[in-house]
């Protein structure tokens, strides 16, 4: 059987189509699973929030910190309280400290997870040092704030009944900053410009 070039046209552009198809997905997976995490809370990922609710509860609920650093980052990070008991729905802050342990300027970004992970729908963040990145000069200590709420339709989610307790965790990575581009180079001494 001769082979057919308007066939083979076909399938050949089929296969471009789903190959640059799944190249752009694989560009698309990371924000589209964030967006996915931030919406659902999976995986213990914290929302955001513009305010925290008008009436809070009457329960209440005990906050853990817990901090982090890679060993990649000469920095040391801790809460600045280990606990609080909150009341749900009403707005609170905390602090955590960081300091550069380092000789030179050094860039850290925090990520972020709450557990148990079904309470991650339901930790808001009204502001937070995780949102930017933090630099630090050499031996400076920073106190970084988080504004925080427990949602109370918490209380009403068969999956979270009995938690009592939600940890809040960060983890600061250091931030490479792209190498300043170097000046145009000089002109060889002796030469002329025109």
């Amino acid at each position: 059987m001769a082979p057919n070039p308007a066939k083979n046209l076909r399938v050949a552009l089929l296969a471009a189509s789903v190959a640059a198809g799944m190249v752009g997905l694989s560009y698309a997976a990371v924000p589209l699973y964030q967006l996915f995490c931030q919406v659902t809370g999976f995986g213990g990922t914290t929302q955001r929030a513009d305010a925290a609710p008008q009436q809070a509860a009457d329960q209440t609920m005990r906050i853990q910190f817990d901090a982090n650093t890679s060993s990649n980052l000469d920095w040391a990070f801790h809460p600045v309280q280990e606990s609080v008991t909150v009341k749900i729905g009403e707005q609170n802050l905390a602090f955590y400290k960081a300091t550069n342990t380092s000789d030179k300027p050094l860039t850290g970004t925090a990520v972020f997870n709450v557990t148990p992970v079904q309470a991650g729908a339901y930790f808001n963040k009204i502001q937070c040092f995780c949102f930017t990145e933090q630099l630090l000069e050499p031996g400076q200590s920073i106190d970084m704030p988080v504004s925080f709420f427990v949602d109370p339709e918490l209380l009403n989610d068969p999956d979270a009944a009995g938690i009592k307790e939600i940890t809040l965790s960060y983890t600061f990575y250091p931030v490479d900053k792209p190498k300043a581009v170097s000046e145009a180079p000089q002109a060889a001494s002796g030469s002329v410009a025109n």
